[in-house]
């Protein structure tokens, strides 16, 4: 006699060269792999900009015009400036690509920020998502001296 049923073992992950962001249908399929999931741009820019804010030597991420709209937007009542400010990404089906605009302290080695930023934004990213990160690219916008204020601080006015 002949068994045509499908055996799911204890190990429910999707089988080798399935994504799991891709999904099965039918009922045949285990519960976790049936359907889509959609990771918005937005939703890997947030998790890239609180990855590379984590590293230290990073000051602040954002081209100059960027970091001031953020200084204005932070004034305003309401949700705050945007943790993906500086970044932006390209999300496919299954990988993702990012470009970030970071400012750095003043005495770090860049290389070495540069390096630590990308190992943390791809292990953030891959492990939150399941997308594979082909690829971070860093332009270093600014380097911020220790006694320059930030323009948040600065536009304050003379007068209170």
């Amino acid at each position: 006699m002949t068994d045509n049923s499908t055996s799911i073992g204890l190990d429910r992950r999707p089988e080798a060269g399935v994504s799991a962001l891709k999904g099965h249908t039918g009922a045949e399929a285990p519960a976790e792999t049936r359907g889509k999931t959609t990771i918005a741009d937005g939703v890997v820019a947030k998790i890239a900009g609180m990855a590379a804010r984590e590293v230290p030597g990073i000051h602040n991420l954002g081209a100059g015009m960027a970091r001031a709209i953020g200084a204005v937007r932070e004034r305003v009542p309401g949700p705050g400036g945007s943790v993906a400010q500086g970044v932006k990404v390209e999300v496919g089906e299954s990988q993702a690509a990012l470009d970030l605009d970071v400012v750095v302290e003043y005495g770090v080695c860049i290389v070495d920020v540069a390096r630590d930023v990308r190992t943390n934004v791809i292990s953030a990213v891959e492990r939150m998502t399941g997308l594979e990160v082909v690829e971070v690219n860093l332009t270093v916008d600014d380097v911020h001296l220790p006694d320059e204020e930030d323009e948040s601080e600065s536009d304050e006015g003379r007068v209170r």
